[in-house]
């Protein structure tokens, strides 16, 4: 391992650093290197303020960030980042501990600590770095011991009541041996505010502890072993504010006019696609429309009341969030249900060098790491209205809803409709990568190797709701029937598997274990289940090549091998059997209890990538130093599944294709730079140009409650430029440009679940039948004839949800379907969405020819300055830095909905220090201006209304640090 810099020459000579980088697996000054790569030094990190990887995009060009709604991130460079959500997924940008590629770390959550630099390469990185880098590669390396005592420790207190401690020392024990501790910890207060119960939420609490020993017992032999862990146990809230503009429902179809409300509300989508930005987007979904409500109000019955009518959970028609909107502050939630999260990890990692002749050297490297990942919060961040019917007041044997509060085994009691939602995730991996490298002097030199990697991972989402607990146990468990009450009977629920039960009787399994000790098997909550196993083998070689001595060719080939198998766990919400082991003729479930597993959907792919570059270091007279070079690479990320979908028996009801798997990227890469040192080492200023044709570009969006992984051809260029001027010692100023152009290629379309029907009026949305998680397009002339038609409220909404698809008990329009209700000899027509609408029923695709990719601004700007005052002993440091990214799409349709305006952020720092003692004080701010942007978004499911969550910065902080060296 080198420092990241170095005097260039004696002081007063030049002012410029040396920065020695490892971007080719081999120690070169960053300027020398044909590759469009930005290094950070510890300083460099602590001056401009990043703590963590999401913060690295104020310090590259083309460079984006932004959480996503699970488990993890999207890194994004030059447009190329993890859009797809699937545990078989792969990043796009490689994220490397000390070269070691992590599938699962915390880039966002972690600090960072006791670093010697961190590089962000930009573009595919085909042949040293391998799979999963076509966007490029982001690697931090850690400082490791030296021969030399030394240490450190600092203090830093802010607002939100933050409490920051890091610490690190470093001790020779021999002469060969020596040992490094470091250690960091951060407490804050929260910066969200529930008002619903009066408390802040998305506050810190982590700590992180890196442990290396270094052993170099000959000249020809080193070896060194770091562990890192990171835990994280606080209230972070994994996603910011939940919007929505809501939808009423139509009032007009067609030519007919809707006037029923609960027709209405049967035809809203819950949230329309409108700006988030306008004020309409504070509101709540139209909850009336939830298929889960409707069951409530229309099928499960608590008991008859003193009129000897049915009395259900809720009232038909009732819209739980009915009057509500939200504060127009991003920053302030209202929830009876505080976020908990939790996050550990650990690398150990064994590093071995081997001088087989003077030229030679063989490199090994074996690491293994471990993730765990656990998050619940407010599914909707808002709170709704009571809504549950007293049971007091009917003639149940027993008060199980007293005074209309229901107790879900999971969320505990309350007479609100309450959801929380529950990602979790478990990883493990191996690597290990053996190296050969050369050091000839002969104008010749290459770098061998091969690598493995093995990884597992497991990950659930869950989504509970007390309403699908209740209907669960008052629709389906009821002990007279499926959700009725007969006249003079007096019934209560039931538990599955009960002995008393006839074989004929249909149940869904209800999890009475609690949230924190959680079972599992109930469906009586979402869950979707994902376990995967990851096989990588790959062998490569780079040569370098001096053609004369101001001309040198860089060629590379690389050949990866992925085996991919993932086990499919179909979901299971409100889907049940009979006791007898039949399926259930109402729910169209398999089982009662419990998530079988469908078999191994088993994938594999081989490709070849590289790179060729050739570099031209010319004498022009008016630089000091001058590289100019063009390259070509190829890139490769693997495909894979998209998550199972609900286990809908076809029989009972109908249920629209998905595509089961996705294919892999490729890229082809071209590039062209110029790196130079200008006024003898006062400014460095490099320039890159750059276009990509990528093929199957991954992106998801949420359908049928699962991410369904879609792929797009695409091309992208632009240039980027990176500026650092030092004309004395007291002052430094920085600059990086980047100008980004994204284009999906012609003929590219996808389904946009926020328009199904691309404005066309012959098409109309509809709900479907409560199991069918999605909503579908029906002829607008069937749902007129529908509309018209003399039959009651009720029946018209069987025959609306039947155009969506046919169910065996509430009715279908196709003849070749076995139903009870043949709806077309009550409304004259038939009709068969899997084969007479467009993409069998889930609507008309958008042209996305032309259209940007998401989260690609077009430009980023990131400048700066410092300048120190020299006072005999002590150095005065003023610093700002400033950030501006453009607007970008979130999605690629590129509707005014997935419009994200550009952002900017402004840190500023007053630095006093004397070196001669290792004493410092900073004090800085960050986020000057306390700007809340939207940096990103992710649209929930159809059935739960298309709400939008929304993801944004880090308010104002302001802090104070003391750090002292020894």
């Amino acid at each position: 391992m080198v420092n990241v810099s170095q005097p260039a020459a004696q002081e007063g000579e030049r002012v410029r650093d040396v920065i020695i980088i490892t971007a080719q697996r081999r120690e070169q000054e960053i300027q020398d290197i044909p590759i469009a790569v930005t290094a950070l030094s510890a300083d460099d990190l602590r001056g401009m303020r990043i703590e963590g990887g999401s913060e690295l995009l104020r310090a590259v060009p083309n460079v984006s960030f932004s959480k996503a709604n699970f488990s993890m991130y999207n890194f994004s460079i030059r447009g190329i980042g993890t859009k797809a959500i699937s545990a078989s997924s792969d990043p796009a940008v490689a994220i490397s501990f000390n070269n070691t590629p992590l599938i699962r770390n915390r880039l966002f959550e972690q600090e960072y600590l006791d670093v010697n630099r961190v590089e962000v390469l930009r573009g595919p990185q085909g042949t040293l770095y391998g799979r999963n880098a076509t966007g490029g590669v982001v690697n931090m390396f850690p400082m490791l011991p030296t021969n030399e005592f030394e240490g450190e420790i600092g203090a830093e207190v802010g607002n939100y009541n933050t409490r920051r401690l890091t610490g690190m020392i470093n001790v020779p024990i021999t002469d060969t041996f020596a040992v490094r501790a470091a250690a960091a910890s951060t407490q804050r207060d929260g910066f969200d505010y529930n008002s619903f119960n009066d408390t802040w939420v998305n506050d810190r609490d982590l700590w992180s502890a890196r442990l290396s020993a270094q052993w170099e017992p000959t000249d020809r032999f080193s070896a060194n072993i770091i562990w890192e862990h990171f835990q994280e146990d606080d209230r972070r809230a994994r996603t910011g504010k939940q919007l929505c503009t809501r939808d009423p429902g139509p009032d007009m179809v067609g030519s007919t006019a809707v006037t029923d409300t609960f027709i209405r509300n049967r035809m809203s989508q819950g949230c329309l696609p409108g700006s988030l930005y306008d004020d309409a987007a504070y509101g709540v979904p139209n909850a009336a429309s939830f298929p889960h409500v409707l069951i409530a109000g229309a099928f499960a019955s608590i008991g008859r009341g003193a009129d000897g009518m049915n009395t259900y959970l809720v009232d038909l028609g009732v819209d739980p969030y009915e009057g509500l909107e939200q504060s127009r502050n991003l920053r302030e939630i209202a929830t009876s249900y505080d976020p908990l999260f939790r996050a550990e990890n650990d690398i150990v990692q064994l590093n071995m060098e081997f001088a087989l002749t003077d030229r030679l050297r063989l490199y090994s490297q074996t690491a293994y790491a471990k993730d765990d990942y656990y998050s619940t919060q407010d599914y909707n961040r808002f709170v709704s209205n009571p809504i549950f019917n007293d049971t007091n007041v009917l003639d149940t044997p027993e008060s199980r809803i007293p005074g209309g509060v229901y107790t879900d085994p999971q969320l505990g009691p309350s007479d609100r409709m309450v959801s929380a939602d529950l990602s979790q995730s478990d990883n493990r991996q191996w690597y290990q990568e053996i190296r050969l490298q050369s050091e000839f002097d002969n104008g010749f030199n290459f770098s061998l190797g091969v690598n493995w990697l093995d990884f597992e991972s497991e990950d659930n989402y869950y989504v509970f709701n007390n309403v699908f607990s209740a209907v669960a146990e008052y629709y389906y468990n009821t002990s007279t029937g499926t959700g009725i009450h007969p006249p003079g009977a007096v019934g209560g629920t039931v538990t599955c598997g009960d002995p008393v039960l006839p074989p004929h009787k249909e149940c869904v399994w209800v999890d009475p274990s609690p949230l924190s000790e959680l079972v599992g098997d109930g469906h009586n909550y979402f869950r979707s289940r994902n376990v995967v196993q990851i096989r990588s083998q790959a062998v490569f070689g780079e040569g370098y090549w001096d053609l004369s001595p101001d001309l040198r060719l860089t060629a590379g080939l690389r050949y990866t091998r992925d085996r991919k198998i993932t086990t499919p766990y179909p979901s299971q919400l409100l889907l049940g059997a009979q006791m007898d082991g039949q399926p259930g003729p109402s729910s169209g479930g398999f089982v009662s209890r419990g998530y079988p597993a469908l078999p191994d959907i088993r994938q594999s792919w081989g490709a070849l990538t590289g790179r060729l570059v050739l570099d031209w270091t010319p004498d022009l007279g008016f630089t000091n130093d001058t590289l100019i070079y063009a390259s070509f690479a190829r890139g490769y990320k693997g495909g894979g599944t998209n998550p199972p979908r609900v286990d809908l028996n076809p029989g009972v009801i109908e249920y629209l294709p998905l595509a089961e798997d996705f294919e892999p990227e490729y890229v082809n890469a071209f590039e062209i730079g110029t790196k130079n040192i200008l006024m003898d080492g006062r400014l460095s200023l490099n320039a890159t140009g750059f276009f990509y044709d990528y093929t199957d570009y991954q992106v998801s969006q949420i359908v049928d409650r699962i991410s369904l992984n879609e792929n797009f051809d695409a091309r992208m260029w632009g240039v980027e430029l990176e500026a650092l001027f030092r004309p004395n010692r007291n002052l430094q100023l920085h600059a990086n440009i980047g100008y980004l152009n994204t284009r999906i290629a012609n003929g590219e379309g996808s389904i946009d679940v926020m328009d199904r029907t691309q404005g066309d009026p012959e098409w109309t949305v509809l709900r479907p039948w409560a199991q069918v998680p999605s909503n579908c397009i029906a002829p607008t002339q069937h749902v007129e004839t529908i509309l018209n038609s003399s039959m009651t409220d009720t029946f018209k909404w069987f025959g609306l949800q039947a155009l969506c698809a046919g169910s065996s008990r509430f009715g279908s329009f196709n003849p070749d379907f076995d139903t009870t209700i043949p709806m077309w000899n009550f409304f004259g027509f038939t009709w068969d969405p899997l084969t007479e609408a467009p993409n069998d029923g889930r609507g008309i695709m958008a042209d996305l020819s032309g259209n940007s990719l998401p989260n690609a601004p077009e430009w980023t700007v990131s400048v700066g300055g410092a300048y120190t005052f020299f006072m005999e002993d002590w150095e005065l440091t003023l610093r700002g830095d400033y950030y501006w990214q453009d607007a970008s799409y979130a999605r690629v349709y590129n509707t005014d909905f997935d419009r994200l305006r550009s952002w900017d952020n402004a840190n500023v720092s007053v630095t006093l220090a004397r070196p001669r003692d290792g004493l410092s004080f900073d004090v800085y701010v960050k986020n000057v201006f306390d700007s809340t942007p939207i940096t990103d978004f992710f649209v929930n499911s159809d059935d739960t209304g298309l709400t939008t969550n929304v993801f944004t910065l880090d308010p104002r902080l302001i802090a104070l640090r003391v750090t002292k060296q020894f």
